[in-house]
């Protein structure tokens, strides 16, 4: 009991502070320089992390806000461009206006696999950084329609691929008659007119062989070119698609009868050859006049196509219709009249004679109701002008036997 008894403490002794225990001494490791330069950097990651991140939020947010441009907007893109030129490029052409931001956003496409491929583009209104980017590396570049309509020769063809201005380069040689494929083709600005040649002439290679393989049996056609060359005669022959098998029909009886073919397209061919037409109607003595593609006068096929048929007038030709016609002229509004012999053959030219004549009437009576409506005539000085008379109707007799 006496143990736990408190002494009482002296005035003194009151007075005093009370002691305090000394603080616990810290570790020699923990001011080893090696944990205090840890420390630091430690510390220094942790504000270029928040600094970075803060850039990244800010970049991400400038990356993806709208772009200046007022509308859509084609550019095309040089090849060898870098990559600051390019940036200069857009921002003239207001696609862009923060060139650091797209630099850096190119350079980090960059690192995923993705480079800005040449070309010509369309950025659209207000395009993103990200967008304009995207666009590129994506190669979404514009594709351009060259459209070749059947019946050309592959001189016109050529003429029509040199004045396409998306196109580059030149053509060394025209093409083989009949080798070219009519069709619309997409090439992208700076194609070479050779290589849109050579894909021309691979689809027709193709296409060809694939219609000659489902050929009707016992055609009196003995190889792929010949094909051609009857499809391109019929090409020329008739525009309606429904009349294409018949009028092959018509041909494909004359050969088999070891008959002339006698059309008309083929005597301009061989008087015009490439350039397509003669610029006036067929005359007597143009029929007569020997050429090796005058069907008046050789016969079976010619030397080569007179033009460069399509598809519908290939597969007319593979598989013509069945019947026995022999012979077919103008019906006068467009379209073709059909025989199978020779006096019903003379009764629709006869037919077509006539409306013809009506025709020439016709434009007679209107010649001279224009002339009745005009002016009184104008002084020696003045002469009047002369009304414009309508142009007379071709007169097209197809092919008859002689």
């Amino acid at each position: 009991m006496e143990q736990n008894r408190i002494s009482p403490r002296s005035p003194r002794a009151a007075l005093e502070p009370e002691r305090v225990p000394m603080p616990t001494r810290r570790s020699s490791s923990a001011r080893h320089p090696l944990v205090v330069a840890g420390n630091a950097v430690f510390t220094i990651l942790i504000l270029i992390a928040i600094v970075g991140g803060g850039i990244l939020l800010v970049g991400k947010q400038s990356f993806e806000a709208r772009g200046p441009l007022a509308q859509d907007k084609v550019i095309n893109i040089p090849r060898g461009y870098r990559v600051r030129d390019i940036a200069d490029l857009l921002v003239r052409e207001g696609v862009i206006d923060q060139p650091l931001v797209f630099i850096g956003g190119v350079y980090a496409a960059t690192l995923r696999g993705r480079d800005i491929k040449a070309g010509e583009y369309q950025f659209p209104r207000q395009a993103s950084l990200d967008d304009t980017i995207s666009i590129m590396t994506e190669g979404k570049v514009i594709q351009h329609q060259i459209s070749v309509p059947e019946g050309l020769t592959s001189e016109q063809i050529l003429q029509k691929l040199l004045d396409a201005e998306v196109l580059t380069g030149n053509v060394r040689e025209v093409p083989r008659e009949g080798s070219l494929l009519p069709d619309s083709y997409k090439e992208t600005r700076g194609t070479a007119r050779e290589l849109v040649i050579k894909r021309m002439q691979d689809a027709q290679r193709r296409l060809v062989q694939e219609i000659w393989d489902h050929r009707m049996p016992g055609l009196p056609l003995k190889s792929p070119d010949e094909l051609v060359i009857l499809a391109s005669i019929i090409e020329k022959e008739t525009g309606r698609n429904e009349e294409r098998t018949r009028v092959a029909a018509v041909f494909v009886n004359r050969l088999k009868l070891k008959m002339k073919l006698q059309s008309d397209p083929t005597i301009i061919y061989g008087l015009a050859g490439g350039k397509g037409n003669l610029g006036h109607p067929i005359t007597e003595s143009e029929k007569r006049q020997p050429t090796p593609y005058n069907t008046y006068i050789i016969d079976g096929l010619p030397p080569g196509p007179i033009c460069n048929p399509g598809r519908a007038a290939l597969e007319a030709t593979a598989n013509p219709a069945r019947t026995k016609d022999l012979y077919f002229v103008a019906d006068g509004v467009g379209g073709h009249i059909f025989a199978e012999n020779y006096d019903q053959h003379q009764k629709n030219v006869d037919r077509l004679r006539g409306i013809e004549r009506q025709q020439r009437a016709g434009e007679n009576t209107a010649t001279a109701a224009a002339a009745a409506a005009e002016p009184p005539a104008a002084s020696p000085s003045q002469p009047a002008a002369q009304p414009i008379r309508p142009a007379s109707v071709k007169r097209g007799v197809k092919p008859r036997n002689h």
